[in-house]
């Protein structure tokens, strides 16, 4: 559905998340407890949809406006779920952004908990859908600790890839070895595309546990020395790069 001259519209639900007040989960039961109003009346259903540009939207009586653009990176550390709340008590990459008075930001894509690295955040859906988009392969970049000293022919398996227990194909685009020992290897593992817990089911697979796996680069953006749970905004030659590496062709 359109407005006027053309413009899409979106759904309440959304608004409220493109507009940096809450997430969509929220967002819904906020609605549902007939706290927000679009043009003066109370909405209840999270699916009504409306022109971001001539609809006023109010919560609570506060007139909602368009936050300002944020685009940032956290360096995730281990032991964190990538949500905003989690069922089961444990604590979120929320926890890190927690005293720094942001609008509402959603993660652009995720790291599992035991995971840790590289994290952007964005209140700007339209970047980040194309950051996610898995039609551009944006290569992401994870240093990998594994359990086992890595051989030419267990580094060409996952370059060329194997099916999991579950019947997905994995395997990854580039692989250096960056050091080993008798007991275990740090490899660099370059994927451009990001299926859920791609690397450790990958190695799983192939009879490899994985000891630590930390990302360090998304396209052209590294994590560099940002200390573990510390955040920071992406600089604009950063974002320009990201939209610039989503903009080629894969190689």
């Amino acid at each position: 559905m359109k407005g006027i001259m053309g413009r899409p519209k979106v759904s309440l639900a959304r608004a409220l998340s493109k507009l940096g007040y809450c997430s969509r989960t929220k967002a819904q039961r906020l609605i549902r407890e007939g706290r927000v109003r679009v043009n003066g009346l109370v909405q209840r259903d999270g699916e009504t949809r409306v022109d971001l540009e001539r609809d006023p939207i109010e919560v609570e009586n506060r007139r909602l406006a368009s936050a300002a653009r944020i685009y940032m990176m956290l360096n995730k550390p281990r032991g964190l779920v990538t949500t905003t709340h989690d069922e089961h008590g444990r604590k979120t990459v929320y926890d890190c952004l927690a005293h720094g008075g942001f609008p509402w930001l959603s993660p652009v894509g995720r790291l599992d908990k035991a995971s840790e690295g590289l994290l952007l955040f964005t209140n700007d859906t339209r970047w980040a859908g194309e950051i996610l988009n898995p039609e551009k392969h944006l290569e992401k970049t994870y240093h990998v600790q594994v359990d086992r000293f890595v051989d030419e022919e267990l580094r060409q398996w996952m370059i060329d890839g194997t099916i999991t227990e579950e019947g997905d194909f994995l395997k990854v685009k580039r692989l250096h070895l960056l050091r080993r020992g008798s007991r275990h290897s740090w490899l660099e593992v370059v994927l451009d595309e990001g299926k859920n817990r791609h690397i450790r089911r990958l190695l799983s697979a192939l009879g490899v546990n994985v000891l630590r796996l930390v990302r360090v680069a998304i396209g052209p953006v590294q994590l560099g020395n940002l200390a573990k749970g510390a955040y920071r905004h992406l600089t604009e030659p950063e974002r320009r790069s990201l939209i610039k590496a989503t903009t080629q062709k894969p190689k």
